[in-house]
């Protein structure tokens, strides 16, 4: 019920066969049996079907064409879309029943009966209900087919209702269904060199896998389509998250150029930089040791060097060398800036510089990202393979990797276009304070604005100082940020903090009261709402520790600012994609980067599409302050950026 489930094999072991002893799992009357709390294939009546022919197609297809939705599920030689097979398709129109087409291993002959589904993919009437459509597109698009219908993606839909829950397959059907589906492992093997195929099983081993697949989509499409009206949802999943499948899913079939030879340059760079830091720092120690090995970096650093009298141990006894710990003494001796610097090289040249060319595919030649919907809690789009939110940009060597996002060929260019100060143009709006909508509305740089109000001087005496201490405070407050939070950000007093915070409420009295509502709403409801009305609950928000309660309190505040921005840069992305249809532009929204989009241009097309862009990003949502969208072009990311 919990979800221990770690914790359960170790206890129960995988396919336990003895009760535990003193009979805690055991039901009275049984003898070598554990009741799990999950039904199972072998629990519920079902009907399953086998179709191995074209003319069982033919006959499904007919059954198919007079229902209004039905769900739908593939099953692949792989999890690679580009490259894999199909081995099977399944399909499921009512609770206990499904069917299992099992393709010819010849692609041709394959396609040849998905043919006969032609008509159920093209009817923009019919629903096609599926978890995690998006691969299923992208699979179907492979094959050359593209599904037309209207969707529902039972994933989104249970993401939306359950935000901060796991969103897979096993996870929802164990959770709404109390329903615990046959294993990928069963057929296949675990994780690893030894893991077998779809392509290896008969269609007798897999029709129930594949058909228990499309028929529990189904039975869960049954219980979260009702809930999604009652928790009023609706609105937010068909006019938001539902069109995102397809652009996203278009987004990474079509990918980003990479150029590779410009990334072994720079890693051949990185490694020079990184071996010259590491003579320095052995020169500094005055030994040699394994710098990225804390038990033997604690030691030099806390015994021999002495660089602090503060020492911090983990929970095994070992010196803490954490990037937070180092930066604190940042100041206290010169080789801790050195490691720091190591630190970050190397993590620049293994997880993004030597990475990125490796994930380059084969096939295509392009990077091929996922972007996911169902993983940030917020409503902020997450990426992996690579996860293209994480590059670094704060500094320059981090930055220096956008170089190598290029345009396809030499008559496209980059577009990146990103919304300035979005989530703060949200609080100003969701708040209605006077003195940040005035600053918004009348153009005024807000962090300048900001300074002149709390340190009480006209706008030109601002000075740099004051006006980076405002920005600290101003993107404080989104996340419920206090004086211990923001004098170790700008390294001053707890008390001088104090002071400029309370300065701060003074002069944007409206924002305080704004957030200390936020928190009793929470308090009340057990959630809060983007302007959307997307939901974040907050289980902690009454706690009795005074701890788990101060994190739900700054989400409450952070949640609905950092998701309605979320929402807007969504609608955005759906206004632009449907005005590329409608006006039938080449160029392609390859990338969405936070509070950016970046665009793989025609040169051609260049004037419109960035008239377009901005227009489609500064009108996606009505607010009470305007929207503000720049762009520009280059021939790369970091120059276009």
């Amino acid at each position: 019920e919990l979800e221990f489930k770690t914790l359960s094999k170790r206890i129960l072991g995988e396919e336990p066969a003895e009760p535990v002893q003193g009979e805690l799992f055991a039901v009275e009357g049984t003898e070598n049996t554990v009741v799990t709390p999950y039904k199972t294939i072998l629990d519920v009546e079902h009907q399953y079907h086998l179709i191995d022919s074209i003319e069982g197609c033919q006959n499904l297809a007919q059954l198919l064409v007079s229902v209004p939705s039905f769900c739908f599920d593939t099953e692949t030689s792989d999890l690679d879309v580009y490259a894999c097979n199909l081995v099977g398709i399944s399909f499921s129109v009512k609770s206990g029943e499904a069917y299992y087409v099992h393709l010819p291993n010849d692609r041709e002959a394959a396609k040849q009966w998905l043919h006969c589904f032609d008509d159920i993919f093209k009817n923009n009437n019919q629903t096609l209900i599926g978890h995690n459509i998006k691969f299923d597109w992208k699979v179907m698009r492979q094959y050359g087919f593209d599904i037309k219908n209207k969707l529902y993606d039972t994933m989104i839909a249970h993401y939306l209702l359950h935000p901060d829950s796991k969103h897979g397959m096993d996870e929802v059907a164990q959770n709404l269904l109390h329903y615990q589906p046959i294993s990928i492992t069963e057929l296949i093997g675990k994780k690893g060199k030894s893991q077998g195929s779809m392509s290896d099983l008969t269609a007798e081993e897999i029709k129930d896998y594949a058909c228990e697949d499309a028929d529990i989509t189904y039975q869960i499409f049954e219980k979260t389509a009702p809930e999604l009206k009652e928790q009023g949802l609706q609105e937010l999943f068909d006019d938001v998250e539902i069109p995102l499948i397809s652009i996203l899913a278009d987004m990474e079939w079509e990918g980003v150029n990479i150029a590779v030879p410009f990334l072994q340059e720079y890693s051949d760079t990185l490694a020079q930089d990184i071996a010259v830091l590491e003579k320095q720092i052995f020169e500094i120690a005055g030994e040699t040791f394994n710098l990225d090995s804390p038990k033997q970096l604690g030691p030099i650093l806390f015994e021999k060097l002495k660089i602090t009298d503060e020492i911090k141990k983990t929970k095994t006894g070992q010196y803490s060398t954490s990037e937070d710990v180092l930066s604190k003494y940042a100041h206290s001796h010169p080789i801790v800036n050195l490691i720091l610097d190591y630190r970050e090289l190397r993590k620049l040249k293994s997880t993004y510089v030597d990475a990125i060319p490796a994930l380059v595919h084969a096939n295509t030649g392009r990077l091929h990202t996922s972007f996911m919907q169902t993983v940030a809690a917020t409503g902020r789009l997450s990426s992996n393979n690579p996860n293209i939110q994480n590059i670094p940009i704060r500094t320059p060597r981090g930055r220096e990797i956008r170089k190598a996002f290029v345009p396809r060929n030499e008559d496209y260019t980059i577009l990146s276009a990103d919304y300035s100060q979005i989530e703060l143009r949200v609080i100003a709006s969701l708040s209605e304070d006077k003195n940040m909508c005035e600053a918004f509305n009348s153009g005024k740089d807000i962090h300048q604005a900001t300074a002149a109000k709390v340190f009480n001087v006209p706008i030109e005496e601002v000075t740099k100082e004051m006006r980076s201490k405002a920005k600290a405070v101003n993107f404080g407050i989104i996340y419920g940020q206090g004086a211990f939070g923001l004098a170790q950000n700008l390294g001053i007093s707890r008390t001088e903090a104090k002071e400029i915070i309370d300065s701060y409420f003074k002069q944007f009295s409206t924002l305080k009261n704004f957030q200390a509502d936020q928190i009793e709403s929470a308090k009340e409801k057990g959630y809060v709402e983007t302007i959307l009305h997307r939901k974040r609950h907050l289980p902690d928000i009454n706690s009795r520790n005074a701890i788990v309660r101060g994190f739900a309190e700054r989400n409450a505040i952070n949640a609905p600012i950092q998701g309605s921005a979320a929402d807007i840069i969504k609608l955005a992305m759906i206004r632009i994609f449907k005005a590329f249809e409608e006006n039938h532009i080449q160029s392609k929204m390859i990338l969405q980067v936070h509070d950016e989009l970046v665009f793989d241009v025609l040169k051609s097309e260049q004037a419109q599409v960035q008239q377009i862009v901005q227009d489609c990003m500064q009108n996606a949502f009505k607010m009470n302050v305007p929207l503000i969208a720049e762009s520009g072009l280059g021939d790369n990311w970091l120059v276009a950026h």
